[in-house]
């Protein structure tokens, strides 16, 4: 009996499961059946990226490599898919919770898990709850992000909601089972490696522990919201120390990286942040003020910008024949961000719920609620309203180390949604609110439903222009008696697309307001009521998402081997069996994930460069592309007779093989003047600052000479720099990703330069099994003193900080799960109690 009563009273949440579980099949069939995949470029790029420490892998057992030789001359691979013993036990752990659902369907059941999770916290019935988690799972902004392959990003804001209802449920006195959930909430979303994610989030929870204090002081209990505070810091702390070693090394590596503070004070330093990224950097992808109209009306500005005009047949109906194959190269989108692949849509009910819930809901947490929405529309805004964007980047901690400022509007999504469905559940507790509110809900459908009404009848008074600033000067350079009539055509297309979007809102509103009437006039049981807007926002919203991942973007799952298969130029560079590095100029150089997966690559793709590497690049690399291709082309490959002063710090990087573009594809151009993996220098200038090092390298002869800061002058103190033997030789003569050993007959005492990129910590360096210490040189390159003498001479890469770091985070995992069987014990003592 009492097991029976405990199965139906968990019956409404299995019910829940088990529909969010159909609802995320049906979404992705038939694709997910038939094994099709989404091939997107940062998917492909991550491949590529990571060959080498899958490589490495199966050469040593399933040993991990924490340095990448195959981008940018060298950098650690702490970014790069992080894995630490550590998280293994976490990965199981979230498959488990993910129901072991296959790809592409696992991510939509968490999102939908996590909210629902989150309304339960609030105590909302089981059925509004389910409301809760299609209106925000279904948010375009999450499928948009599948689309591009921005799976980590997705995965950490499904976490955040369960996060979140930790905290709820400590701060209404559930503290252990909160205090569970934040540690392995916070836990989840860390690993998932999308930290700027879980930092605008902490905006949010900060909000939220303000209106639990407001709470609390109106309450009088002020020492339970003490006690509630300590625990919920101590739970988020214990699920961070879970991913110590991913944060520790993370946080090491950011130092050195682009988010890190740079070095030079006079090369373009004029548009940098005290300690980050450039300002136009973080702010390239700002969200328009008048683009935030997304919210309700999802083409706004026209969708995405891989859709091409010619793709929208009522818009091409306004066409004009002698422009119809322009239309086939504009794309649909029109805002002010260089590009989109669609827009923030929260559904247009949906905000129309969440001003109701302004009106209707009471109590501080609204006020949390309406603070986070307005908090992140404004900083998406970004270069649109750059002084409260210039606060935060100056001085709010962090906030310069991360980019595309728009992405914060994740924080209104999380809320938006939340209010909505707090709205509801007050409607549903107490009918007679409508009633009582009758202006406040006329108020809520002008906001939304008469806006739409209004756009529709007047898309010109509200929107001026329906052509982009970059549109515009695109433009100009057809014939000047063409331009007008394509701005006036493209105008009258895109008027369409946004009027037909901007009735469709208004009827959804309008449906939605049908619906709250007729259970307020009684004619609707709760349950139906709840029932029809769930149904309501969710062919709302899965339609706008279709628009943008739908079952045409996935194709048949192509093989790896098919995808990075040698070109012609590979195989025939892959014959050199020395150590040496590519140039890809037939490609985006710095922006190339397809190279690394067979060469060592002076190029690359990774959002977090080396700091001193991404200098090189902008003060060196660029120009000197630019030299070596024009030699190239000038003697059709023949390199023999270069002067090589033009590409001196390329053949630094030991540039030996240059991929040159063709008419017919590629042609592999070897470069004689690479210096090769190691060389002895005559003399080494130690100079006063980074911009003296870095400009040096034009200057030096660096076959010869080196530039060195003068910090690391005291570690050459006893050492002989007297001009280098001819005789002394340095040999390459096993090399892995984790190691570099080479062999040395010194003459005399030689200073070595490598060409292998300088990173501060975590190398064990040796001359014959003794210690040893490197310095800088030449802006970003390792050099060794090396005494008189046949040596062996090792680079390992072994940072001593993962073993440690790891026993923390498996202590912190230790008090999770003491914590989760103590909870269980528990449970099961109280029931047999109660028997």
């Amino acid at each position: 009996m009492k097991n029976s009563i405990r199965l139906k009273k968990s019956l409404p949440d299995l019910i829940a499961i088990v529909a969010f579980v159909l609802i995320s099949f049906i979404y992705f069939v038939p694709a997910v059946t038939e094994g099709r995949v989404i091939t997107q470029g940062d998917s492909l790029a991550a491949i590529g990226q990571g060959q080498e420490q899958r490589d490495f892998m199966k050469r040593h057992d399933g040993e991990r490599t924490r340095w990448n030789l195959s981008m940018f001359g060298g950098m650690p691979s702490y970014q790069m898919s992080p894995t630490y013993d550590s998280s293994k036990p976490q990965d199981l752990a979230k498959r488990v919770y993910s129901l072991f659902l296959p790809s592409y369907v696992y991510l939509l059941f968490i999102m939908l898990l996590g909210f629902y999770i989150l309304m339960r916290a609030f105590r909302a019935s089981p059925l509004v709850s389910a409301l809760g988690a299609v209106v925000w799972a279904f948010s375009s902004y999450f499928f948009i992000l599948i689309a591009a392959g921005h799976i980590w990003k997705f995965i950490t804001l499904a976490y955040i909601p369960p996060t979140i209802a930790g905290m709820i449920h400590v701060y209404r006195k559930k503290y252990l089972p909160g205090a569970l959930l934040i540690m392995i909430f916070t836990a989840f979303q860390i690993s998932s490696n999308h930290i700027q994610m879980s930092y605008y989030f902490g905006f949010m929870m900060l909000f939220l522990v303000i209106a639990f204090l407001v709470e609390a002081i109106r309450e009088k209990r002020l020492s339970q919201f003490a006690k509630s505070t300590a625990v919920v810091v101590i739970a988020g702390l214990i699920g961070v120390l879970a991913n110590a070693s991913n944060l520790y090394h993370t946080y090491e590596y950011s130092k050195e990286t682009m988010r890190g503070k740079s070095e030079l004070s006079h090369h373009g330093t004029e548009n940098k942040s005290n300690n980050g990224l450039e300002r136009d950097y973080i702010t390239a992808w700002s969200y328009g003020v008048d683009e935030t109209w997304t919210f309700l009306i999802p083409n706004t500005k026209g969708g995405s910008s891989s859709h091409r005009m010619a793709d929208h047949a009522k818009a091409m109906e306004k066409a004009r024949p002698e422009y119809r194959e322009l239309y086939k190269q504009i794309g649909q989108y029109w805002g002010e961000q260089p590009w989109t692949a669609g827009p923030v849509y929260v559904g247009a009910f949906v905000l129309t719920l969440f001003i109701l819930g302004l009106f209707i809901v009471k109590g501080p947490v609204k006020w949390a609620l309406l603070a986070g929405t307005l908090f992140s529309v404004l900083l998406s805004w970004g270069k649109n309203f750059m002084p409260l964007t210039d606060f935060f980047i100056d001085y709010i901690p962090m906030y310069n180390k991360f980019r595309t400022v728009s992405s914060i509007l994740v924080v209104a999504e999380f809320c938006i949604p939340l209010l909505a469905c707090l709205a509801v559940k007050e409607i549903i507790q107490k009918p007679e609110i409508l009633k009582r509110n009758m202006k406040q809900v006329g108020t809520s459908w002008a906001l939304t439903g008469g806006i739409a009404l209004l756009f529709w009848l007047l898309p010109k008074a509200f929107f001026p222009s329906f052509v982009s600033n970059f549109e515009m000067q695109q433009l100009q350079s057809l014939p000047a008696e063409h331009i007008r009539p394509i701005i006036n055509n493209l105008t009258e297309m895109r008027i369409v697309i946004f009027k037909a979007d901007a009735w469709r809102s208004f009827y959804i509103i309008l449906g939605g307001m049908t619906i709250l009437l007729a259970f307020m006039s009684g004619k609707l049981k709760a349950e139906w009521t709840v029932t029809a807007i769930l149904l309501l926002c969710l062919a709302d919203m899965w339609s706008v998402n279709k628009r943008y991942l739908s079952d045409k973007d996935f194709t048949p799952e192509a093989n790896e081997q098919q995808i990075f298969a040698q070109t012609p130029t590979d195989q025939y560079i892959l014959q050199d069996t020395t150590y040496y590095r590519v140039l890809n100029m037939a490609t985006n150089t710095f922006d190339d994930g397809i190279t690394p997966y067979h060469h060592k690559s002076i190029g690359g793709y990774h959002a977090a460069k080396l700091r001193r590497y991404q200098d090189l690049i902008d003060i060196h690399l660029v120009r000197e592309m630019g030299v070596l291709q024009q030699e190239i082309i000038r003697t059709q490959g023949r390199m023999d007779s270069v002067n090589s002063d033009g590409f001196k710090v390329l053949n630094m990087l030991n540039a030996k093989w240059i991929i040159m573009p063709t008419q017919g594809g590629t042609a592999p151009v070897e470069n004689p003047y690479a210096m090769g993996n190691a060389w002895f220098v005559d003399t080494i200038a130690f100079v006063d600052n980074a911009d003296e090092e870095i400009d040096a390298l034009a200057t030096l002869d660096l076959r010869r000479q080196a530039v060195a800061d003068k910090k690391y002058e005291a570690l050459l103190e006893k050492f002989d720099l007297s001009p280098a033997d001819p005789a002394s030789t340095i040999t390459l003569s096993d090399y892995d990703s984790n190691y570099i050993t080479y062999e040395v007959d010194a003459k005399k005492g030689e200073l070595a330069i490598f060409s292998e990129v300088y990173y501060p910590k975590g190398w064990r360096i040796t001359i014959d099994g003794e210690p040893a210490r490197m310095l800088r040189a030449n802006y970003t390159l390792r050099a060794l003193p090396i005494p008189e003498g046949k040596h062996t001479v090792e680079f390992r890469f072994e940072p001593a900080s993962i073993k440690t770091t790891d026993t923390i985070a498996f202590s912190a995992l230790a008090i999770m799960l003491l914590t989760a069987i103590y909870l269980i014990f528990k449970s099961i003592k109280q029931k047999e109690r109660k028997i």
